[in-house]
């Protein structure tokens, strides 16, 4: 599958301290390395214009921070809240989580107002909808 993300022509977002209008919001996961996740859990991120990063992974609050450089993207650590739930959800929890670390390439379908998070090996890592 080819990359077409990679040949996006972004502004440097990273120097500027803003960040593409596209990506500001709050998204849900709607599936997390190729698989569904759960009904009536929110695994929710809200990206500030600033960079940061809010949200819940479905069981706890997280937040951290994130980077953009052109169609590169990186999350910086996320640190949460320690609750305990189901282990189904804290499942989806650590899979959501380590699927923004390894997000590297962004892109937005704007068809169906979705984030599309890429890892190195192109593979689609997250696809997550504008709520």
């Amino acid at each position: 599958m080819g990359l077409a993300v990679a040949a996006l022509a972004l502004p440097d977002m990273s120097l500027a301290g803003a960040f593409p209008k596209a990506l500001i919001g709050r998204w849900h996961a709607e599936s997390i390395r190729r698989r569904g996740v759960m009904p009536n859990i929110q695994t929710v991120i809200d990206i500030a214009a600033d960079g940061k990063v809010t949200g819940s992974g479905g069981c706890n609050r997280i937040r951290g921070g994130m980077t953009i450089n052109e169609a590169r993207i990186s999350f910086g650590p996320m640190i949460s809240t320690k609750m305990a739930c189901a282990p189904a959800i804290m499942n989806q929890e650590s899979d959501f989580l380590s699927a923004l670390g390894d997000a590297r390439l962004w892109r937005i379908d704007e068809q169906r107002d979705r984030l599309i998070l890429v890892d190195a090996h192109g593979v689609t890592v997250l696809r997550l909808l504008r709520m």
